[in-house]
């Protein structure tokens, strides 16, 4: 049972940009990957010096950090994923420095980067957790909601120690094992960044994708001159909906998702809205009033499709995401073990004296982790005792290493990072429970260790990368490193704020902001705390999920769309329908084709960040009590549905538009 808890996992959450990226920017033209390290001379050579650390660097970094940090942060809230921050901030990065400010240094722009990509890594595991707090907060008035210091503190504490654990082991598995891992996001950011050095820019697509987003969420959420959501119950058809929400980030999701793993999202979705809630309705509807199922108090016959999905296709959607977890961890536990072992072998390898092979102070780096985590002890605000901040160590140590050599073998997005933060969350809370933790104060507890875990493997896997990129352009990794440091740091305090807004404007679990992810820990934690699960159902969505994986289907992409609501699955649908139209046009070559996927990422990329950027205002707006004031509905001035499928069409059409259009070449 123990073994079981452990790797008990919520694997393939965090659906990237990174994985698509890829196959976008492998140039064959210089790839840097000798099978003999001896034999790498990075693009900038060691005894060259070169601005990198620099005010604007800095400056513009934590802006990436914080922007991007609260656009994913948005993101996730609502649709359980998040996006990669490390290309279109390099991209942004030389549009500002190259081609503005008329500087030339490709070291300033791999600064930037490295900056501006915390952001979205600590924002991830911020979100798959942290609302949960807030969920308990409101059932319990007893309980006090989380104080800005309090998440501020989990946030930063879990970006800083995951930046540290990663000094000890950049030499081993960065250099040492340069040509045997090949990092693929990290090497592919390091080519948008050397060709950068050639001239031409696409940083424009990012800025227009991210202008026309804001606008459009602006009027649509804002103004509210059509809704963002529409949705139709089948009445021939019991039980039965179908809808979609009209919004810019989703379809950009979709695009940088593809049309493979969106369409196993949206078959999730259909057999959820389609075949088990008309079912559970049939079968209700012959008791009558007398049929309500736990965890429902209503009759399920009298019940609408919004209802039947919160009640019980969301419980099964969780079983099958806890399966899907389950065997994508037990398949990759050689894999893990491996790496572990191989990863500490290379503790002791050292750095030269030469500018590329400085690191910050690994004796120094240590004597911090355990400062910090004892730091976490001693704030009354922050419910972390001895043993969490031990847990904390260990665990996070263990997966910082395990996040770190996978993503340089598989990449990000098949790296587990969720699961391992509820594979700790559950051994935390067996362990809370057996010391005498329990109830509220030990499910509070469990989560804040999960928070930390999480955030640490995330920032683990995305500093490695970033230092891969550096290795590559020949950028000075204590210099990187400290701009890691900083972006977490920023980042934490920005996404502190962040939660706090969006929850005061709109509510964590709610259909505005679901949180998958920590309404899921949440559910979890309840399971092993206090044993008020629906079982049934959640064993309903394991054996679902077997099957899937029997067949030959990947799990998690379906149990996503199962444990998601249909209106959230059928844009992302739409978005990669329009990335299969890019990529699979006759009379285009290979190369054509990558170029046209590349611009429809970075656009996409801006559709995303500009959602989530007005989503923040839109935030701050209702917290002080204007939205309501611009809401054009209040003066009878509405489009109604038929205005949001006109906008949605033409916002599909600037995509494809951006994707295929020819550029000119600066």
């Amino acid at each position: 049972m123990f073994f079981v808890a452990l790797f008990l996992p919520c694997n393939g959450v965090i659906f990237t940009v990174r994985s698509s990226l890829i196959l976008l920017y492998k140039r064959k033209r210089r790839l840097f990957m000798s099978k003999e390290k001896n034999d790498f001379k990075p693009f900038i050579p060691a005894d060259k010096v070169m601005p990198e650390f620099t005010p604007t660097a800095l400056i513009l970094g934590i802006i990436l950090a914080v922007v991007f940090g609260a656009a994913n942060a948005y993101l996730g809230l609502r649709v359980g994923m998040t996006v990669s921050a490390s290309i279109p901030a390099a991209v942004i990065s030389m549009g500002v420095i190259r081609f503005i400010l008329k500087k030339d240094s490709i070291l300033e722009n791999n600064m930037v980067q490295t900056i501006g990509s915390a952001g979205e890594s600590l924002a991830a595991g911020a979100i798959f957790t942290l609302p949960a707090l807030y969920m308990w907060a409101r059932e319990d008035s007893s309980i006090q909601m989380p104080s800005f210091f309090t998440i501020a503190a989990l946030a930063v504490a879990g970006g800083v120690i995951g930046t540290l654990f990663m000094i000890p082991l950049r030499t081993a598995l960065i250099v040492e094992e340069h040509g045997n891992l090949p990092f693929p996001e990290g090497t592919a950011c390091a080519e948008v960044l050397l060709a950068g050095e050639e001239g031409g820019s696409k940083s424009k697509l990012v800025f227009s994708g991210l202008g026309i987003s804001a606008l459009y969420k602006f009027v649509t959420d804002g103004l509210i001159l059509f809704p963002s959501e529409i949705s139709w119950d089948i009445s021939v058809y019991k039980g039965s909906a179908f809808g979609l929400d009209v919004l810019p980030a989703l379809i950009g999701v979709g695009y940088i998702c593809g049309s493979r793993v969106a369409s196993y999202m949206f078959g999730g979705a259909i057999v959820g809205w389609f075949v088990i809630m008309p079912l559970m309705h049939t079968i209700g509807a012959l008791g009558g009033d007398s049929a309500i199922l736990f965890p429902a108090t209503k009759a399920i016959a009298d019940m609408a499709p919004a209802e039947l999905w919160s009640n019980y296709v969301r419980y099964i959607g969780a079983g099958a995401v806890a399966c899907g977890g389950i065997l994508s961890l037990i398949k990759s536990l050689p894999l893990i073990i491996r790496t572990f072992k191989k990863a500490l072998g290379g503790l002791g390898h050292k750095g030269g004296d030469l500018r590329t092979e400085k690191d910050l102070s690994i004796k120094w780096a240590m004597v911090v982790v355990v400062l910090v985590a004892l730091a976490l002890v001693l704030i009354p605000s922050v419910p972390i005792s001895i043993i969490a901040a031990i847990i904390i160590i260990i665990f996070g140590f263990f997966f910082a290493t395990v996040s770190s050599r996978m993503v340089g073998l598989v990449g990000s997005s098949n790296n587990p990072v969720s699961g391992m933060a509820i594979a700790t969350l559950l051994i935390a809370t067996i362990i809370l429970k057996a010391t005498g933790k329990t109830g509220i104060q030990g499910m509070t507890m469990a989560i804040c260790i999960g928070t930390v875990i999480c955030i640490i493997a995330a920032m683990a896997g995305d500093t490695s990368q970033d230092l891969k990129t550096g290795y590559i352009v020949g950028a000075t990794p204590y210099r990187q490193q400290i701009g890691e440091l900083i972006g977490a740091v920023c980042a934490g305090l920005a996404i502190a704020g962040v939660l706090m807004l969006l929850d005061s404007a709109w509510t964590f679990g709610t259909d505005k902001l679901p949180a998958p992810q920590a309404t899921l820990m949440k559910m979890v934690t309840e399971g092993v705390m206090e044993g008020n699960l629906p079982w049934n159902l959640v064993f309903i969505g394991v054996f679902l999920a077997l099957m899937i994986e029997v067949i030959g289907i990947p799990v998690l992409p379906f149990a996503i769309g199962l444990y998601l609501p249909i209106y959230l699955s059928t844009p992302i649908m739409v978005g990669g329908l329009i990335k299969l139209i890019v990529t699979k046009r006759k009379n285009k070559t290979e190369e054509e084709i990558k170029e046209d996927d590349s611009k429809g990422i970075l656009y996409s990329s801006g559709l995303i960040a500009g959602e989530g950027l007005v989503g923040i205002i839109l935030a701050i707006l209702t917290v002080i009590g204007v939205a309501d004031k611009i809401n054009l509905g209040n003066y009878g001035i509405s489009l109604g549905q038929g205005g949001s499928v006109v906008f949605f069409i033409l916002l599909c059409a600037s995509l494809l538009y951006a994707a295929t259009k020819k550029m000119k070449k600066a």
